[in-house]
């Protein structure tokens, strides 16, 4: 059986997919990661959390075109699919509704100004 909820930084990996669209591959991402992060990650582990997310279906991906930049090589370019938006969403109401309930630190009373 296939899991089907987020994990943190699955849930990351496919927020930074849903930035980057037709820039979504895994050395860009990797990059964006430490970028959005301050944090450091392995193509490796990028690319078998991105693996991850295409089997539970948050994911699809598809070869783009060689480059010359790359030796004619040809990226995997990745995208949110519907799930993977429905599974950012809930994680995303999930979080909230924590936020919400936490005395003093809820949403609603922060001021960002």
């Amino acid at each position: 059986m296939i899991e089907t909820k987020l994990g943190e930084f699955e849930e990351v990996i496919l927020l930074i997919v849903g930035i980057l669209k037709s820039e979504a591959y895994a050395y860009r991402i990797t990059e964006e990661f430490k970028a959005q992060s301050g944090r450091k990650s392995s193509i490796g582990s990028v690319h078998s959390t991105l693996e991850r997310l295409v089997e539970k279906k948050f994911l699809s991906s598809e070869m783009g075109q060689p480059t010359t930049e790359r030796g004619g090589r040809r990226k995997r370019i990745y995208s949110i699919t519907a799930e993977g938006q429905k599974a950012l969403q809930t994680s995303r109401d999930f979080r909230i509704s924590l936020w919400n309930q936490l005395p003093n630190l809820s949403l609603d009373q922060l001021s960002f100004e």
